[in-house]
């Protein structure tokens, strides 16, 4: 029996998962998600896609993405195909790395867009991997925070554009906006 079509409208935006088969890990070290992000950004860049938040786990990954053709399962068999034959030829491995084809949720109202771009940066933080989500390295989080270069897959303007005008005044809110949900 056929999968259902995804929704997948033009200028939708998603959050897309996917997890290691049997919840292995995906990325085994630096090197690996090095190449994931950059088969990341020659997926944003070949789809025209904008990325608003990303954060590589161990055994899985979070992505927020607008397309803007909706084409959203053909950018991500890409990319999760091409990630998968490149890990398994570097580490000797064969079969299947992801779990099932990847998940992804379309965003419905602007309250759930604000609410995933805080529990993205977080899942290190409530995975016990660090104490702040400013310390893991692999996440859209730093970037944001104009702690490190960001990535030019990146786009920052939206997601900074929800908490102030101007750059400075966004990230403050931004952070307290993450932080507030350490407390709870």
């Amino acid at each position: 029996m056929a999968r259902p079509a995804r929704v997948a409208p033009p200028g939708g935006v998603f959050h897309i998962t996917a997890r290691g088969n049997r919840r292995q890990e995906i990325f085994l070290d630096d090197r690996d998600r090095q190449r994931f992000l950059e088969l990341l950004g020659n997926t944003v860049s070949r789809h025209a896609w904008q990325c608003h938040g990303y954060c590589l786990m161990p055994n899985h990954f979070h992505l927020m993405v607008q397309t803007i053709e909706g084409d959203i399962s053909k950018g991500m068999r890409g990319l999760n195909g091409v990630y998968a034959q490149w890990f398994n030829r570097r580490h000797g491995y064969d079969g299947h790395l992801f779990q099932s084809r990847f998940h992804s949720v379309l965003l419905r109202s602007n309250w759930h867009l604000l609410e995933l771009s805080r529990y993205i940066v977080l899942n290190p933080v409530r995975a016990h991997l660090c104490r702040d989500p400013v310390d893991w390295r692999w996440s859209s989080y730093r970037a944001s925070m104009a702690l490190v270069p960001c990535p030019a897959f990146l786009t920052l303007d939206w997601l900074l554009g929800q908490f102030g005008v101007d750059a400075e005044s966004a990230r403050t809110a931004f952070r307290r906006f993450v932080g507030e949900a350490l407390i709870a």
